[in-house]
């Protein structure tokens, strides 16, 4: 096995650009293009489904404002499992960074990559066989670019996000200059039937809205990152606040609600049909592959880096192997195998998009914890300066905290045994921490 390097680090060598893009890239998959049907059948009108994509932007918006004071002041590598430490003291950190390594991380890169499979089955008319195989492909050859030097992996993300950005300015022009649809004034009645409400539809959002908090996982590579940070997180969120909202009135503003509803998820597969022709099926779809490998991207890239935050601690399994840095690259090599392999074997032997969700009921519980540390970070470090400090303090961590509550409690109240299941999958890390907690270090 190799052994770690103690005085070998992480390369600060991330700049705006490269932290910008994966605020964007690491938001942007599939949900703005397959979700349009369902968030306005919740909704139940045009104008309410363009407010609940527009509200559920506010929300993530409020919480990016709120991690951008937190993440200023703890500049580290590993996130929101780096805050929760830093708050709440190693029990609590070790919690948030175990069930996003055990479970929420690897799910979320299994389910992206099974999905692109089927985009790429379809797109190249492959057999059905060739699903599995493709998602552990394209894991591997994505992950074996984030263990070259970490400008690699940024400068593909750079590209893929700006490839991603050309089919949503394609959906905003041609649905603002060429529709004639009422966008905000198309009823319940239109819709021949409704599946939820609007709480229903500005929660759906805003699981179209997650990911932007994975870029603090690379604190401790980014440039500068006290100034560098609360930027990227802010602009990134504005930015995908507008393309959401502006890709949802383009097609609302070209489509009949009617004929979204009865459409699903084809309604951006048609928009383009109708627009450019089969080609530009074909096109969009090639830009929904691009957005979806940028996504993926982000993710291998940064949930690697909470291993190895916690690895440095020695709070993880053979904690001196998963701390291992390349000597040249400066990349957690071993932490980045170890993900791929657990993501793949995710893709082969369960339901990723369902161990996916089950732990979005504990992410949203870290998520209040670490907005109420704004408050608490204040209080204990008073009269002392702050890189960056939340606007509109303190209603703004307040809306992010009734944001994620919200969240919480739909949670419960639609899937209580999930909720229960998720909590266990937490509770396991529990004896995990005892064991290792004679060997933990600062």
């Amino acid at each position: 096995m190799p052994k770690t390097n103690a005085t070998t680090t992480l390369n600060r060598s991330l700049g705006f650009w490269s932290a910008l893009s994966l605020v964007v890239g690491t938001v942007i998959g599939s949900g703005i293009f397959f979700k349009q049907s369902s968030i306005l059948d919740s909704a139940g009108s045009t104008g309410s489904a363009l407010l609940a994509w527009f509200l559920g932007g506010v929300i993530t918006l409020t919480a990016g404002l709120t991690i951008a004071e937190v993440g200023a002041q703890m500049p580290h590598t590993g996130g929101l499992y780096a805050y929760m430490n830093g708050i709440y003291g190693k029990f609590w950190g070790f919690l948030s960074g175990w069930m996003q390594i055990a479970v929420y991380g690897p799910a979320i890169i299994a389910s992206i990559a099974a999905y692109l499979s089927i985009l790429l089955v379809g797109f190249f008319k492959l057999n059905g066989a060739w699903h599995a195989p493709l998602a552990i492909g394209v894991i591997i050859l994505i992950g074996g670019l984030n263990m070259l030097n970490n400008r690699w992996g940024a400068a593909f993300q750079i590209v893929t996000t700006l490839g991603k950005l050309l089919p949503i300015a394609a959906i905003i022009i041609f649905g603002l200059f060429y529709g004639n649809q009422d966008a905000f004034g198309q009823s319940l009645h239109t819709v021949t039937q409704s599946t939820g409400n609007f709480g229903v539809a500005v929660l759906a959002t805003l699981f179209a809205y997650d990911g932007w908090i994975l870029v603090a996982n690379l604190g401790g590579e980014i440039k500068n990152p006290q100034k560098i940070l609360p930027k990227a997180i802010i602009l990134g969120i504005s930015l995908v606040l507008v393309a959401y909202t502006l890709v949802s009135y383009g097609i609302l503003h070209f489509i009949p609600a009617a004929t979204i509803h009865r459409l699903g998820e084809q309604t951006t597969v048609y928009f383009a049909q109708s627009a450019f022709g089969t080609i530009g099926g074909r096109l969009l779809n090639i830009g929904i592959i691009i957005s979806m490998v940028g996504c993926l991207n982000g993710k291998i890239m940064t949930f690697p880096r909470i291993v190895y935050a916690m690895a440095k601690k020695d709070q993880l399994p053979f904690s001196k192997q998963l701390a291992y840095l390349h000597r040249k690259t400066y990349e957690p090599m071993v932490a980045t195998t170890v993900i791929i392999a657990y993501a793949s074997v995710m893709i082969l032997f369960f339901n990723p998009d369902r161990l996916s969700d089950l732990c979005i009921f504990t992410v949203y519980c870290f998520y209040v914890a670490a907005f109420i540390g704004v408050f608490l970070l204040r209080k204990r470090n008073a009269g002392q300066p702050r890189p960056f400090s939340t606007p509109w303090f303190p209603l703004t961590p307040l809306v992010a905290i009734l944001g994620a509550l919200f969240v919480i409690v739909s949670e419960i109240g639609s899937d209580l045994s999930g909720v229960l299941l998720s909590l266990l999958i937490v509770a396991i890390g529990i004896p995990v921490y005892y064991l290792k907690k004679q060997h933990l270090r600062d």
